[in-house]
């Protein structure tokens, strides 16, 4: 209702001959969404089904790190991160840190 009368406001105004100027702003969900990435790492010493528990879990711990998906069979990890606070590099010496090399896939 408020953003209504600011804009019924704005458009009188300017009717009346006053200068007005419109500032957008972006939500901030919006923003975020800007600096969000997906990248794909190959992930190296999955040998049983659980590796990808460790391989999830030191990934996640990152800050800036949203999701993890890491798919045994293909030896893969897809993270989307926030790329103001995290980087492929320390997603990536994450999981090398626990024991399971990670490196960007070229994919």
């Amino acid at each position: 209702m408020k953003r209504h009368l600011t804009a019924a406001a704005l458009a009188l105004s300017g009717v009346a001959g006053i200068a007005t100027i419109a500032i957008a702003t972006p939500s901030r969900s919006v923003a975020a969404r800007t600096t969000e990435q997906t990248r794909t790492f190959a992930i190296g010493n999955m040998t049983c089904p659980t590796c990808p528990i460790s391989v999830k879990t030191a990934m996640s711990r990152v800050a800036g790190v949203r999701t993890v998906k890491v798919d045994f069979d293909t030896k893969t990890a897809v993270v989307t991160y926030n790329a103001s606070i995290a980087t492929p590099a320390k997603i990536a010496a994450a999981s090398t840190d626990v024991g399971y090399p990670a490196k960007l896939s070229s994919n």
